[in-house]
């Protein structure tokens, strides 16, 4: 399970700074890593909404800043 939510994350993080990067250049980061493959582009996306999914089900579920005040 730990792994599953660092890998969520890591998704999370790319996906970041591709859009960080299209945002502030205009340059899509994430077509050129895919090669301009639509449909791995699409597929990456998808498995990023997942991942959104699965963080926020984590932080509800597991709560792991209960300890923290």
């Amino acid at each position: 399970m730990k792994l599953t939510c660092y890998m969520c994350v890591a998704n999370l993080v790319i996906l970041g700074i591709c859009g960080g990067v299209y945002a502030l250049t205009g340059f899509n980061l994430l077509m050129f890593i895919s090669l301009n493959n639509i449909l791995c582009y699409r597929v990456f996306l998808a498995i990023c909404g997942v991942s959104a999914l699965f963080t926020a089900y984590s932080l509800i579920a597991f709560k792991p800043f209960k300890g923290l005040k």
